[in-house]
């Protein structure tokens, strides 16, 4: 559990604009994008700690601070719970949440559980309590994994949909045999592969389907790893060198909002002789980019020593 708590906990980070999309058709609309988010997540540890207890069960949970793009209130704050079992305080629990978060900020809460256990009639939706005329109803977005259509999943364009199958996946593990299960890994390798999604998200979704569906069998597991890799791989066997750098690095510029001004440095630089090209590609990468020296020397192709003494000039 706790494997795929720190899994989920950073896919969602790494996809969340992905996740709004899902949940909310409009989201373009609702939403700014261009602002980015602010992950609350110590916060949100101070404002509901252990009780007494520092081993005790922690839950993954999100609270992120969402820009608006219209209306009266400038942002509001999106708390998400991804629940694995069974537990009858969960909308209790989830109460809690929603008053401390309340009681802090004072500002508009929308709160999600992802239900990813394997008990179907468990699904929580509201808090309730009435005392002498006096009464609360608390309701939720309750998502409930098993329930969904794998049909509808696969044939999404979204990467969270992607996270979602993957899930339900693990979720039938038990219930499938191994080599079907293979399978499965595999076909939702190549689909997100076929999908027009920038490169480092697949990444990520990559590393989430590699290890929260596992086997149950060591070997095979490594075996699948590798045929994953392989894979991924043949996706780009075809391009040159400068053409796969090309196409990998304007997929990431792409969320630094500078496509057009690094695709121009990288053509020039591509352009020159071989000493010329790498010095300007990677002139391009420091300038325009916020890459590691390790992460520029894989890309370009050059010693790290190399890059660091174009960083020195530049």
């Amino acid at each position: 559990m706790k494997r795929n708590d720190i899994l989920w906990k950073s896919i969602l980070e790494d996809i969340f604009d992905d996740f709004l999309k899902f949940f909310f058709p409009n989201a373009e609309t609702l939403f700014d994008f261009e602002k980015g988010f602010e992950y609350l997540d110590q916060e949100l540890d101070q404002l509901f700690p252990p009780d007494g207890d520092a081993f005790a069960i922690r839950y993954v949970d999100k609270l992120v601070k969402v820009h608006c793009r219209s209306g009266a209130e400038a942002w509001l704050l999106v708390h998400i719970e991804v629940q694995g079992y069974r537990d009858v305080a969960f909308p209790d629990r989830m109460f809690t949440y929603y008053y401390r978060i309340w009681d802090k900020h004072r500002k508009p809460i929308t709160a999600f559980a992802i239900l990813t256990d394997d008990y179907r009639h468990f699904l929580p939706v509201q808090f309730e309590q009435a005392c002498l005329g006096t009464s609360v109803c608390f309701r939720f977005n309750s998502y409930k994994v098993l329930d969904q259509s794998e049909e509808e999943l696969e044939a999404s364009d979204n990467p969270f949909a992607q996270v979602v199958l993957a899930t339900k996946i693990a979720l039938n593990r038990k219930m499938l045999p191994v080599d079907e299960l293979y399978r499965l890994k595999i076909d939702l390798a190549k689909r997100l592969l076929s999908r027009d999604i920038p490169k480092w998200k697949i990444g990520k979704l990559m590393e989430f389907l590699k290890f929260y569906v596992r086997l149950g069998d060591e070997e095979m597991d490594v075996q699948l790893d590798l045929e994953i890799d392989s894979v991924v791989n043949q996706s780009y066997i075809s391009m040159t060198f400068e053409e796969a750098i090309l196409h990998i690095v304007k997929e990431e510029a792409k969320e630094y909002g500078i496509e057009e001004g690094l695709e121009r440095g990288l053509e020039q630089g591509l352009a020159k002789g071989h000493l010329e090209r790498n010095t300007a590609f990677v002139q391009n990468l420091l300038r325009e980019t916020q890459f590691t020296d390790e992460e520029i020397a894989r890309l370009a192709d050059v010693s790290i020593e190399f890059v660091q003494e174009i960083k020195q000039k530049v």
